[in-house]
């Protein structure tokens, strides 16, 4: 388990700046990515040994089996390691180590419990013990799945167990009600009376898949409150709007489909807004977007398009140094024509970058779309997302902290934001376009606190 040193090349580096990169920069991310896990995972065990204590000692036993299953099977240790909930678990673990040296309250439990799943992926005999957490009476095997323990509390101790045949359970022994163990199944979508695993959206040629998942919080931590676990009838619209997103972004969006299928990927249910769809990503959650159920599948294609643009550019950002950090002081914070609040430029460089892909996404839905009105829709959406998206990228070059690869990576941007706006488009589309633009700034410069001197 030792990371790698990963290069990028420049005519690929410039290719991911117009909004593509398509599934060569998607596995170039997602390697760079395991690399910077493996690299914290051994800073995690480094600031443990000098922690000291039980701390030293869970940390060193999860080390421990995590190379036992690389040696076994290298392919089930990667898969958790670069499992979406892996991330914040490590990350936010090492930050706790790094804060309070002597290791008080620190998680080491969720290096265990990962370990725990990738012996279980390896069916490499194993026990480990962590403590439960959290709310509710279920037990999380991150990636894997989670059973359930009527009355169980937080605090009380899960124990796994791999078998010599390969075969694992879960249980619970000092419960307050016993109960048997729960076997874990084999098949990571199978569910069972006490046992959900993750369920199965799409399988692409590639071998890659498509989840949705609320079974493991840390997935996506900034959910937690918002998640939602379909029913059954929910699942199935899911499923529904996922084939034909899918179908919709192979047929249209090749560059789009093939970062996709480049996956695996991992969707987060979200509870519904009064309107609309909410989605967000995270920057330690590379794999993983969380949505509420969108409308229609037209509509979850074009989510995924602008959430895997955030995907990219945070493991971008981990690779490269894009801008200098603010000055001491107040960071000054800019107009975003898609949000209400202002943005520091970071934010704003994300929602460029993912607005980007919206324009393009629209651009070619405009060409595509066979119902008059449903393309006067692609249309008018295309001209308010390019300008938009256009305003937002001149800003952030002009705003004096780009390094020069920054200056690269933005001076692209424009450079493909440019070439859409000269795009035909029908004039009805661009006055309905302008007219919005004009009632968002309008809304932004009324709201209390978006006033100068914010850079506009």
């Amino acid at each position: 388990m030792t990371p790698s040193p990963h290069r990028l090349p420049g005519e690929l580096f410039d290719g991911i700046a117009a909004g593509g990169g398509g599934a060569e920069a998607m596995r170039l991310l997602a390697r760079a990515e395991h690399s910077r896990r493996l690299a914290c995972l051994y800073a995690i065990r480094t600031a443990a040994r000098e922690a000291g204590g039980a701390v030293a000692q869970g940390a060193e036993s999860a080390w421990e089996l995590l190379e036992t299953v690389h040696r076994a099977d290298p392919d089930a240790a990667t898969a958790v390691l670069t499992h979406p909930a892996a991330g914040p678990a490590l990350v936010d673990l090492l930050a706790r180590l790094t804060r309070r040296p002597e290791g008080a309250d620190a998680p080491v439990h969720r290096l265990t419990a990962l370990a725990a799943a990738a012996a279980v992926r390896a069916r490499v005999p194993a026990r480990a013990r962590w403590p439960l957490t959290g709310p509710g009476s279920w037990a999380p095997l991150p990636t894997l799945g989670r059973a359930h323990f009527p009355g169980a509390r937080p605090g009380d101790q899960v124990e796994l167990r791999v078998g010599t045949d390969g075969r694992a359970s879960i249980a619970i022994p000092d419960a307050p009600v016993p109960q048997s163990p729960v076997p874990v199944a084999g098949d990571p979508y199978a569910s069972g009376d006490r046992w959900r695993g993750a369920r199965l959206l799409a399988t692409f040629d590639t071998g890659a898949t498509l989840v949705l998942d609320t079974l493991d919080p840390p997935s996506f931590p900034a959910a937690a409150g918002r998640a939602v676990h379909p029913d059954a009838d929910e699942a199935q619209r899911w499923a529904a709007g996922a084939k034909a997103a899918c179908g919709l972004l192979r047929a249209g969006h090749p560059e789009t489909y093939a970062e996709l299928a480049a996956g695996p990927w991992l969707l987060v249910p979200l509870r519904a807004p009064a309107r609309g769809i909410v989605s967000g990503s995270s920057a330690e959650t590379f794999g993983s977007m969380a949505l509420s159920l969108p409308s229609s599948g037209t509509v979850l294609a074009v989510t995924m398009a602008h959430e895997m643009q955030h995907n990219k550019f945070a493991a971008l950002l981990h690779l490269f140094d894009l801008f200098e950090e603010g000055r001491q002081g107040p960071e000054e914070r800019y107009y975003a024509p898609w949000r209400p609040d202002p943005r520091p430029l970071v934010g704003l460089f994300h929602g460029a970058y993912a607005h980007l892909a919206v324009a393009q996404f629209w651009g070619r839905r405009g060409d595509a779309e066979p119902d008059p009105d449903l393309r006067a829709v692609a249309h008018t959406r295309f001209a308010r997302w390019r300008s938009g998206a256009r305003e937002a990228t001149a800003a952030i070059l002009d705003s004096g902290r780009l390094t020069p690869l920054g200056l690269r990576f933005a001076g692209r941007m424009l450079e493909t934001l440019d070439a859409l706006c000269r795009v035909p488009v029908p004039p009805s589309a661009i006055r309905r376009a302008e007219t919005a633009a004009r009632k968002h700034r309008a809304a932004w410069h009324d709201t209390p606190g978006n006033t100068p001197p914010l850079r506009v």
